[in-house]
């Protein structure tokens, strides 16, 4: 018995995911543009946050895996997978699944009741996703960004923080940046295969998610542009968060170059990682909030 465990723990974990936990620190951003990252309280909950919203999410992949067992073993990656590979049994996975869902929402339900709600409403709507939603061309990328903004929302709740309708906006145009161009990546990685794999990727094109992240791209700079030149930035935020565009501008330009030239594109989180130009304009990023965050204080 024991012996199982030292297998199927890992393997739990593994179908978990924690590479894409990186998603998650979008419950950190009304924490940092609240300017209340020094009140440990609200740090420490925000931590809570993005624990339980990793939870679900794993909980997620876990059922997304069980469904997805028959296709994943055709796919030249993903028939690595513990569940696709016939490490990890469906109905272990499953029950592991249940198990985390629970255990999250009870945490969401005891830091604040909406916070609850939210975190259900987050589970239904990629639980949905990953037996429905993906299949329905366009729908599928549009859940996956308004997955982000109920992170988003999540981590405003959860410290009592408003969060800017601006905010809102860059957030979503971002995750379809990212979700459109992790489908050309599919699509082209596939190349002449995609019929044989997830039904979806046959509906697009690379010239048709081309033009839709073109769109997005310039949609996302503008939106963040204006985010930081509105009054309500600026009287709550910093007046001078503008010295931080270039550094975004870079990062959508580099992760376009990526996508196009290097044919990457297909996990954010590991492209993040792998490409030190990109990983150092984020970091750059960062540094640049905190700065303008602490020198440039609020108007108002």
């Amino acid at each position: 018995m024991v012996g199982d465990k030292k297998i199927v723990i890992p393997d739990i974990i593994k179908s978990m995911r924690p590479q894409q936990w990186l998603k998650n620190t979008f419950v950190f951003a009304a924490l940092v543009f609240s300017r209340q990252y020094m009140d440990g309280e609200k740090v420490l909950i925000s931590l809570a946050v993005f624990v339980i919203f990793s939870l679900l999410s794993g909980s997620v992949y876990l059922v997304n895996d069980v469904v997805d067992r028959e296709e994943d073993r055709k796919h030249s990656t993903k028939s690595g997978r513990p569940i696709a590979a016939g490490r990890l049994s469906p109905s272990i996975a499953l029950s592991a699944a249940v198990i985390l869902a629970l255990l999250a929402l009870a945490g969401a339900f005891f830091i604040e009741p909406v916070l609850g709600v939210i975190s259900l409403g987050y589970l239904l709507l990629i639980t949905a996703y990953s037996l429905v939603l993906k299949r329905v061309v366009i729908v599928d990328v549009l859940v996956i960004a308004f997955g982000f903004i109920l992170r988003v929302l999540a981590g405003g709740v959860a410290i009592e923080v408003p969060i800017s309708e601006w905010l809102f906006i860059c957030t979503f145009l971002l995750a379809l940046f990212l979700a459109l161009s992790k489908r050309r990546h599919e699509l082209v990685l596939l190349e002449g295969e995609v019929s044989g794999h997830r039904k979806t990727l046959s509906e697009y094109s690379a010239t048709l998610l081309d033009q839709m992240i073109a769109v997005v791209t310039s949609s996302t700079v503008m939106a963040y542009s204006l985010y930081t030149l509105a009054p309500r930035t600026q009287i709550e935020v910093s007046p001078r968060l503008y010295y931080s565009i270039p550094f975004v501008i870079y990062g959508i330009f580099r992760y376009l170059y990526l996508i196009h030239r290097k044919a990457e594109g297909g996990e954010p989180g590991r492209t993040l990682f792998s490409d030190r130009p990109l990983l150092v304009d984020v970091l750059l990023w960062i540094l640049a909030i905190i700065l303008i965050l602490r020198f440039y204080p609020p108007a108002g």
